[in-house]
């Protein structure tokens, strides 16, 4: 099992950026598949980013130009650079990691997850 540990959330202006770390613990990331995910309240948790064990990135439409996530296997975390913010994007984020080389959209293939931080977009 890998531990994960969120960090950089908070309460940002619409246009602003966020850069959201993810901190693991227990085992090393590089062989792991790493995915960024946010939940609303009485909403089901939704994909917003991952990146492979290889580099190879993937982004939900919704972020695509705006969001950058990245990785790095010497310091065991993974980034999640958020740019132009909007209100929409107000939710808790999650990183989450699965074994493996596969990106995967769905939240029910990832095995670890951290416990979340609160980013909140002001209009």
């Amino acid at each position: 099992q890998v531990q994960l540990v969120e960090s950089g959330g908070g309460l940002v202006q619409a246009g602003g950026s966020l850069r959201l770390s993810c901190a693991a613990s227990g085992r090393t990331l590089s062989s792991y598949t790493m995915g960024w995910f946010r939940q609303t309240p009485g909403k089901e948790r939704e994909f917003v980013a991952a990146i492979s064990r290889d580099g190879g990135r993937y982004y939900a439409d919704f972020v695509k130009g705006r969001f950058t996530i990245s990785r790095d296997n010497a310091k065991n975390a993974v980034y999640l650079q958020m740019n132009s913010l909007k209100p929409e994007d107000t939710a808790v984020y999650y990183c989450a990691a699965r074994a493996g080389i596969m990106i995967f959209r769905s939240p029910t293939e990832y095995d670890n997850w951290g416990q979340g931080t609160q980013v909140t977009v002001s209009s």
